[in-house]
């Protein structure tokens, strides 16, 4: 059976991001940004259009009774109420696991603030952005994102197993961990790939499970 990873659909800090969310000097504190992309962040119009074809799609993808997960943050939530508006109750369940990387005080920092304000962490965030950790209670990709993401592969497994279908609502970071570890790839070189063409806002990771190791199957983009 497969697993299905999703980005979230177009958020308005995906298209507006440079205009109002950076802002140098940032007007707020890391605590208020984060809660405002945790909370606040919705879909655009163009968003909507895209969850709507991604429940179109799922229809083909989707078994019977799927197992469907999203991060906690506003723009997953919204893009799987829309993809899959008819699950039973108790579905899609919010995990942690999913969340966009958690960047702390550095939360909505331009460039020139962030490495003005933390000068010591310059370096890994030019050079080595998988192991930068943010400042003020932060995580990194190698570490907090790929160990989030490594507890949700071993859900996935125990979902799978059950002959159930596994779909999740995720984020571009998130996405980044899970196939490193799906696809027994290094972060660097899964981050190359993603400097040449990030994954599209609503894409669709397609893996299927065999013998306990996953193969990446395919991946659907939307049209939109």
């Amino acid at each position: 059976m497969p697993l299905l990873v999703i980005r979230h659909a177009e958020s308005v800090e995906n298209v507006d991001k440079y205009n109002g969310f950076y802002q140098d000097p940032r007007p707020y504190s890391g605590t208020a940004a984060h809660a405002i992309s945790r909370t606040i962040v919705g879909l655009t119009p163009r968003g909507f259009r895209q969850a709507q074809w991604l429940a179109e799609v799922l229809l083909q993808l989707v078994g019977p009774e799927p197992r469907v997960y999203t991060s906690t943050y506003r723009r997953a939530i919204d893009t799987a109420a829309i993809a899959l508006p008819a699950l039973p109750d108790g579905w899609p369940q919010q995990t942690a696991l999913l969340d966009e990387q958690h960047y702390g005080d550095a939360t909505y920092m331009t460039k020139r603030e962030l490495y003005n304000s933390y000068p010591a962490l310059a370096e890994d965030r030019r050079l080595r952005k998988h192991i930068w950790t943010a400042p003020g209670g932060g995580e990194s990709l190698a570490e907090g994102v790929l160990n989030r993401g490594a507890e949700f592969a071993a859900l996935v497994q125990a979902e799978i197993q059950g002959a159930r279908t596994v779909v999740a609502f995720t984020h571009q970071t998130a996405a980044v961990a899970l196939r490193s570890l799906l696809e027994i790839r290094t972060l660097p070189e899964i981050l190359a790939e993603e400097q040449k063409g990030k994954m599209p806002n609503a894409a669709i990771l397609h893996y299927e499970l065999h013998d306990g190791r996953f193969t990446r199957t395919g991946t659907t983009t939307p049209p939109i």
